[in-house]
Parts: C-alpha cells; structure tokens; sequence
C-alpha cells in the first residue's frame, strides 16, 4: 500500500468526523424556524422543543432550586424595620414638606417632632411583626408560582437568544464535541489503513 494511504484515508476520516460533528452540533439550533426541505420538515432541536424544554427547566427551578419555602425563608431574614422605617420617611417627607407651606403650622413641625412621629408609626406597624410576615407568606404561597414564572420566561426567550444563552455556558464543549468528531474520524481512518494492509499483506 503507498505510503500516502497513511496520510489521505485518516485525513478524509478527520475531516469526515468534524464537519458531521459540526452540523450536529449546528442543527441543535438550526434552523430557529421549521422548513420543508425535500418535502421533509427540519427545526433545530432547541427551538422545538423549547415549550418542552421550558416546562422541565420551571419544574426544576420551582421544586428544587428555589421554591416557596426558600423565598419564605429569605422573606423572615428582611428587617421589616428598616424597610417600613424607609417607607415612612419617604411619605413624611412629602407630607411635611406640604404641611410647612401652611402660615402657623410650619413653626410646629420640628425634626424632633417629625423623629417621634415616624418612630412612633414604625413601632406601631412592627407591633404586628409576626402577622405581618404571616399574611406576606400566605400571599406569597397563594400567587407565586415559581416554576410557572420560569417555564413562561423561558419559553418566551427569542430562539436566538436562547441559542446564546447555551452558547454562552457550553461554547468550549461544543467546541470539544466539534474536534472530537476530527480526532475519532482520524483513528477510525488509521484503523482502516492499518487493516487494508494487513490484508495486502497477506
């Protein structure tokens, strides 16, 4: 067998094993819309499965991930006095700033006044912490649905967009995927040369 065989037959096997790699790993995405190609229909297999796709993505991020509970969790760890403290003073601003307009009433309105009121409300509203954060957690529990959220996000993604998204996580294993087809095809083509002249051998 001429020496050339060692180097033409793995050559075309690498070339073989990348390119059909390559359209493999292309027709995940591609094409992004359904097409009648010789009276066969071709869609990338991303886009469509994608509604498919969506819903197991939701149920795992719903059920697994983050469900209700973690968010009730993360809820209880908030200082509700901090956050009722900054909503009060962002309404008293406003509210003073109308009342101090006002001839005789303005003189009264001192920051002491204004501190001993807005803590008096917060201390009011926090009286009630515990049933705060329950009625927080049952409106939570009623009309949050985690996985719903996700699967709609999801499944609304442009198929474009959600090409990159992968692209963006498994751009180097696609990659690997693509050079694996060339380096499988090479042995495969050494192994075809090696048993050709085994048998030109004999």
């Amino acid at each position: 067998m001429h020496w050339s065989a060692w180097i033409l037959i793995p050559f075309v096997g690498a070339l073989i094993g990348y390119v059909t790699n390559t359209i493999a790993v292309m027709m995940l995405f591609r094409p992004h819309a359904q097409r009648r190609v010789l009276g066969f229909r071709f869609q990338g297999l991303i886009p469509k499965r994608q509604p498919a796709l969506a819903r197991k993505i939701g149920e795992v991020v719903g059920q697994h991930l983050l469900d209700k509970k973690d968010l009730v969790a993360a809820l209880h760890k908030v200082d509700l006095r901090k956050v009722v403290g900054e909503l009060i003073d962002s309404a008293l601003e406003r509210k003073v700033a109308d009342f101090r307009k006002i001839p005789m009433v303005g003189a009264f309105i001192t920051p002491e006044r204004i501190a001993s009121i807005r803590d008096s409300i917060v201390d009011s509203v926090l009286e009630n912490e515990a049933a705060l954060a329950d009625k927080l957690e049952a409106v939570l529990d009623e009309n949050l649905d985690v996985a719903h959220i996700v699967e709609t996000k999801v499944a609304g993604f442009p198929t474009t967009r959600l090409e990159q998204l992968v692209l963006d996580v498994a751009r180097k294993e696609l990659r690997a995927i693509e050079v694996w087809g060339a380096v499988l095809g090479a042995v495969i083509g050494l192994i075809q040369v090696f048993v050709l002249h085994l048998f030109n051998a004999t």
